[in-house]
């Protein structure tokens, strides 16, 4: 009975992983926490679209990281309907991230620059000091 009890013990909990595990996950994240930001606050010499790849790359392995070992995410477990889940759950979050990146591009490409804005600001006033 005692056996019994330690082998659907075993099967059931081998799903939760090992602190070893975990601290491998921990390590992993804050790794690929530190990367981009370092990268970031050293001011590193590379090209904007380079850096942001390889911020949204190493974000995207972090989600992954999470994935797998914090919410032990794989194929075995309820029949495969949660890595089924995961699977849109990383569609939407292509999309998300595609449209937020659009958004922002096309805000930062339709932006008058600051001296154009001052330019246009001073034309506006000595229309205005001409007019009155």
């Amino acid at each position: 009975m005692s056996a019994d009890t330690h082998n659907s013990h075993d099967s059931h909990s081998g799903g939760h992983g090992t602190m070893g595990q975990l601290m491998v996950g921990f390590a992993l994240a804050a790794l690929l926490t530190l990367i981009p930001f370092y990268l970031v606050m050293a001011e590193v010499e590379m090209s904007r679209q380079t850096l942001v790849a390889i911020i949204m790359g190493l974000g995207a392995v972090q989600i992954i990281v999470h994935l797998v070992f914090f919410l032990h995410l794989n194929t075995k477990s309820e029949g495969g309907s949660t890595f089924m889940a995961a699977i849109l759950a990383v569609i939407i979050l292509v999309i998300v991230l595609a449209g937020s990146l659009w958004v922002m591009h096309n805000m930062n490409e339709n932006m008058m620059p600051m001296h154009d804005m001052e330019q246009q600001l001073e034309q506006m006033r000595s229309l205005q000091s001409q007019q009155g």
